[in-house]
């Protein structure tokens, strides 16, 4: 056993002793930590382990080779060694990507904020289709879709649309959908063929629990209306819609989708709450650099991520400067090939920066 080895198995323990003396309803926040750190050194120590055995496979199957060359069994031997190096170098890149600093949001529920930009009803209709998009891609990874609130238009589109995305995960799959998205296409409206340029932009927030952020009540100003339908006519009598806002920042969240002004309150704070999470997270980050943004962009609004082009079936990512010719297969959710684009050049991109810093030191 490697001296690594004994430290995270070391480690381990530590760490169930610590959980086991503390209280979930008092020390809710420091169980979040270590069970991520211990999920963490697992997943490592597994690897490990696993090398370990293959390391020690292949010194015996040297050491028969070694016995006896000339053995009928040799080539057999030989071809073992082939199968069990290629899964050795497997094991060790994983190991590699094990090592690099997680996030600590990868594992929380988001909310996804799409938001109609340039282009009238043609952004709106593609809001419409991110969220269309977004759905079945959650649905694949076995996560749940949970809408807030949405602003839909009358002829199908969203003005704008928050929702939920439940699930161990979720961040993880989502987090560099954030910017702004292109689309370039005909319009159903357009007779005369022409191709129009639009944009939505998608914000995803890591949802916040009240251990994360802590927002006092007198903090907020909680206002009620008449929630209302298509052309602003009320639909509801009683002031059911709630608008929240967080004074110290200034930051609003509202919902008016449920009959119950409770459900509309208990949606509000939760957006509002992910809001100021995220504030306070982009604040903490332009005092230090922070990798991820600079790399794989800071994935916030106003910076353009990806282009959908209809007539040549292409969608393009920017970041990474790569383009996949299966327009159709990803607005019906496979975004697979394309998330993994950017997670890989995202660990690819952190491993250099890793090694240059350590050959610095």
């Amino acid at each position: 056993m490697s001296l690594e080895t004994e430290q995270l198995e070391r480690r381990i323990r530590e760490i169930d002793e610590r959980i086991a003396g503390l209280r979930y309803d008092v020390d809710q926040k420091e169980i979040q930590k270590l069970t991520l750190e211990r999920r963490t050194m697992d997943s490592l120590l597994q690897l490990l382990t696993r090398e370990e055995s293959l390391r020690h496979q292949l010194a015996d199957n040297e050491a028969l080779l070694a016995e006896d060359p000339g053995s009928e069994f040799s080539h057999v031997i030989e071809e073992d060694n082939m199968r069990i190096a290629s899964e050795l170098d497997a094991v060790l890149s994983q190991i590699e990507e094990e090592r690099i600093p997680k996030d600590p949001d990868d594992d929380k529920n988001i909310i996804v904020e799409i938001r109609a930009g340039v282009g009238g009803d043609e952004a709106a209709l593609f809001a419409a289709d991110l969220f269309r998009m977004y759905s079945y891609y959650a649905a694949q990874h076995g996560l749940k879709i949970e809408v807030i609130s949405s602003h839909p238009t009358e002829i199908g589109g969203f003005k704008e649309i928050v929702f939920s995305v439940l699930g161990v995960g979720s961040y993880k799959l989502f987090k560099f959908e954030s910017g702004v998205h292109r689309v370039q296409r005909v319009p159903t409206t357009e007779a005369s063929g022409r191709i129009h340029t639009s944009t939505a932009t998608v914000a995803v927030l890591p949802e916040a629990e009240d251990v994360d952020v802590h927002i006092d009540e007198e903090d907020i100003k909680i206002e009620l209306f008449h929630a209302s339908g298509h052309g602003g006519q009320n639909v509801q009598k009683v002031e059911t819609a709630v608008r929240m806002t967080h004074i110290p920042t200034g930051i609003t969240a509202s919902c008016q989708d449920e009959r119950s002004q409770l459900k509309n309150k208990e949606k509000a704070l939760k957006v509002l709450r992910s809001r100021v999470y995220e504030f306070m997270k982009e604040r903490a980050d332009s005092e230090m650099v922070n990798e991820r943004r600079s790399q794989i962009g800071s994935g916030m609004r106003n910076m353009r991520i990806r282009t959908y082009n209809f007539p040549q079936g292409r969608v393009t990512d920017h970041r990474i400067g790569l383009s996949f010719y299966n327009l159709p297969l990803i607005m019906e959710g496979n975004l697979d090939p394309v998330v993994d684009a950017l997670h890989r050049a995202f660990r690819e991109r952190t491993l250099e920066t890793s090694i240059l810093q350590d050959s610095d030191d």
